[in-house]
């Protein structure tokens, strides 16, 4: 059961909300009981293609050369 982010596009709050799977209902704002909102895209539900899903995200290339001074 995901919990997505929204934003209330009457009073600008952001906030989260537990989606059921198959519930296609939109949450109501809990600071101004507005049905306007919109779901945002957080860091935790968007992975760019090719990004492994599991332990450490993106790891810069080792260095072949080493500099000397």
């Amino acid at each position: 059961m995901p919990i997505y982010e929204f934003v209330c596009n009457k009073c600008g709050n952001e906030f989260e909300s537990l989606i059921l799977s198959g519930n296609d209902s939109v949450p109501v704002c809990p600071e101004c009981n507005g049905k306007d909102v919109v779901k945002l895209i957080s860091a935790g539900s968007f992975r760019p293609q090719g990004i492994p899903s599991g332990g450490g995200g993106f790891k810069p290339p080792a260095c072949s050369s080493q500099s000397g001074g």
